[in-house]
């Protein structure tokens, strides 16, 4: 086993605590793996070593390589994750008597009941608020508050108050309360107790704590940037004073924020709980090539809270291609031309903020005959029930037998929810079906409806009735009918308990309304949100960023790369400094995760391209590996770049002084380039985000002109020439780039 400089040092720590900060790909496992084989070499005793990993995934393939490398028959200390950790740990306090024992709430419905339990005995005397309480997004937010309770050790009060929920969930805290007390009643835990638990107890008595410390000589936590307050307040605890802690992670990889984690835990909290740690960098990645590594640098460089690291490509690995394109159609071209070169579609990725962005891409792949996968199957578009529901409406307008159907009526009433109660939707929906008109003011079955919900059930049998008489409409237009008689919008929003959730959901009818504008007929439409497929092993693979963590691909696609989708934001969710740095976070996990292609696909249209494409300088990333590259580029003339206080660094890492750079600057002259700022048609530019293109015709005068241009990769922009970050290509740089 070889291993590098840096690698060998975190090996070979000698004393104290340590902080490795490891960029993507830098081979942390195997570095970990030998740290572990190395104590043991220098006689510690398996017994006196823990190894804690993220996730079961992680410690099974850390438990692999770790086996790969030991001696046969060789004795290995214990590698847990900080669940099994909590149980081992709960075990121990209840055999001495320090907790009671309780049974684990291990299946999905089990917590449901205890929250619908806890959030119907909170608002007893508000009986009009159950309805809504009870829905399933909202019991899954309840969920989401408990957990980040007992995950940051918070009073709920005051967290509720820092979080940004709707104000309909203002009895969360009580709820988590009397959920608590419903726990205990029944002698049961959520896996969020398993932690919670043992740590209340411990630094409660001084005494209990001493029992489990001086068990250990070395921690080693992978991941390190990801745990949260429980998880490092119980290290602390089980570390002592005697055990060396070794924490691996990347702060710039934090993306769990939602779940307590913060980026400060690696940085300035490490050494604030344990002390002072000897820092060891992990720099040199072996997944992807210098273009990739210098625009993963240029994405994170406006982050403040990160580490001063760059990461640094191996030279033998394969070089990376990067790109920028424009909608589903750039995508499916890519992927053909990625086949075209013999390689299987299996090995490629397309990763999304958020799971509405990826339904364009369904719907063109499912266009297509192209296989995929999704990496959570109820994600499929056809899957989804609002869209369900949204076909339902299509459907009916073309097939008025339907609305004799009871099951159809309860779809089309129940999404998106009127906050009324699903059996009473049944029964409504079963007389409807067979009376065929709206019941009478005193009908039992709208007894103790609110004035609301009964017109908000009213106005969609009204808009259920006339749609049969509104089949010739296309698909657009009748989509757009429905959302507004239904205020969609309205009722999605009102229905999430957590604000992005909500506008999450709205996001997802835009882009329903967007495809819908491309098909004028409908069945051929309804026929496409409805058909059944299947996950396929050998299909592209459709996941959001926070399920890709930890994993990589050939080739990754990175959609929905628009201003407020990626990074999020909106008019009621503006972009604060702490949360666009998170954003920027998501943004460097997504596109480290490629190893020989990156597409970053934005939308065009009424769509602005995020801001992290020009951030990122792909286009002076790409030139420069091609300098790098020995059968590159080998000009002698200074590169001009945006950045080249960052790109000078990075070549001062790899060892290359043979490379000049220049900075790159939008209104003056630039070496290699023209000096000619004059526009007329048919003249190449190159666009910091749009890439190259031609100029098909100038407007305005001279001084300010407005450029109309067709770019290569996002299609044709009209631009005000002076105000873009544009440079006039000469025949020099044409040459070069090809």
């Amino acid at each position: 086993m070889k291993l590098t400089a840096q690698q060998q040092a975190v090996v070979a720590h000698a004393k104290g605590h340590a902080r490795v900060a490891a960029v993507a790909g830098a081979g942390k496992t195997t570095t970990m793996a030998a740290r572990v084989l190395y104590l043991l070499d220098q006689g510690v005793s398996p017994k006196r070593i823990l190894v804690l990993m993220f996730n079961r995934s992680a410690k099974d393939d850390f438990q692999r390589r770790l086996g790969q490398l030991a001696k046969p028959g060789q004795t290995l200390p214990d590698v847990r994750t900080f669940h099994s950790l909590g149980h081992r740990l709960s075990q121990s306090l209840c055999r001495w008597g320090a907790l009671a024992p309780r049974r684990l709430l291990s299946a999905d419905w089990q917590l449901e009941r205890l929250l619908r339990q806890a959030s119907l005995n909170v608002l007893r005397d508000q009986p009009e608020r159950r309805d809504a309480a009870l829905e399933g997004e909202r019991l899954e937010a309840l969920a989401h508050f408990s957990n980040l309770v007992k995950a940051e050790m918070a009073e709920p009060a005051e967290l509720y108050q820092r979080l940004q929920f709707d104000d309909d969930t203002d009895y969360f805290p009580a709820a988590f309360k009397e959920g608590e007390r419903l726990l205990h009643d029944e002698g049961a835990m959520t896996y969020a107790d398993l932690l919670y638990r043992p740590l209340q107890a411990l630094e409660a008595d001084d005494a209990l704590r001493s029992r489990v410390e001086g068990f250990l000589d070395h921690v080693i936590i992978d991941e390190y940037q990801d745990i949260n307050a429980a998880q490092q307040r119980l290290l602390a605890v089980l570390a002592g004073s005697q055990a060396q802690v070794m924490a691996v992670g990347d702060a710039n990889q934090c993306i769990y924020e939602w779940r307590g984690a913060r980026p400060d835990t690696m940085l300035e909290n490490f050494t604030a709980t344990f002390g002072v740690a000897t820092d060891y960098p992990l720099s040199m990645t072996f997944r992807h090539g210098h273009a990739l590594a210098l625009a993963a640098n240029h994405a994170i460089a406006a982050n403040r809270r990160r580490p001063d690291q760059l990461c640094l490509a191996d030279n033998r690995n394969p070089a990376t291609w990067l790109g920028v394109g424009q909608g589903s159609r750039f995508f499916l071209d890519a992927l053909m031309d990625w086949q075209a070169q013999g390689r299987a579609l299996n090995e490629a990725c397309l990763l999304v903020r958020s799971w509405a962005l990826s339904v364009p891409f369904q719907l063109a792949l499912l266009q297509a005959g192209i296989p995929f996968r999704m990496l959570r199957e109820d994600r499929f578009v056809f899957r989804l029930p609002l869209v369900q529901a949204l076909a339902s409406y299509l459907k009916l307008a073309r097939r008025p037998a339907l609305l004799h159907d009871p099951e159809y009526i309860h779809l089309l009433l129940a999404q998106p929810t009127p906050f009324v109660a699903r059996e009473r939707l049944r029964r409504l929906a079963h007389q409807l079906a067979q009376s065929q008109r709206w019941p009478e003011r005193h009908d039992p079955v709208l007894a103790d409806l609110k004035p609301i919900q009964k017109r908000t059930l009213k106005k969609r049998w009204a808009l259920l009735c006339e749609l049969p008489k509104l089949a010739a409409w296309s698909p657009a237009k009748l989509l757009h009918h429905v959302v507004e008689t239904i205020e969609a919008q309205k009722t999605l929003k009102r229905a999430a308990a957590r604000r992005d959730k909500g506008e999450e959901d709205v996001r997802l009818l835009d882009v329903l309304i967007e495809q819908a504008e491309s098909v004028q007929d409908p069945d051929a439409f309804i026929e496409l949100l409805e058909r059944p497929v299947e996950n396929q092993a050998s299909g592209v693979l459709i996941s959001t960023v926070h399920g890709a963590k930890g994993l990589e691909w050939p080739f990754v696609s990175v959609a929905g790369a628009n201003e407020e989708d990626f990074p999020h934001y909106s008019r009621d969710n503006p972009l604060t400094d702490e949360r666009l740095e998170e954003e920027r976070r998501l943004f460097y996990v997504a596109i480290t995760r490629a190893q020989e292609a990156l597409l970053l696909l934005h939308d065009g249209g009424e769509h602005r391209p995020s801001r992290f494409i020009a951030e990122s300088a792909w286009q002076d990333s790409q030139r420069m590996a091609k300098r790098l590259q020995k059968d590159g580029d080998t000009s002698d003339q200074p590169l001009s770049v945006l950045s080249p206080g960052l790109v000078k660094r990075y070549l001062e890492q790899a060892g290359r002084d043979d490379i000049a750079v220049a900075e790159a600057r939008v209104d003056e002259p630039k070496a290699g380039y023209t000096s000619n700022l004059h526009f007329h048609a048919g003249q190449r530019i190159r666009h910091a985000v749009f890439g190259e293109g031609e100029v098909a015709a100038v407007e305005g005068s001279p001084d300010n002109p407005v450029i109309d241009v067709r770019f290569t990769q996002a299609g044709r922009r009209r631009l005000v020439a002076h105000r873009a970050p544009i440079e006039v290509l000469t025949q020099y740089d044409r040459r070069c780039e090809q």
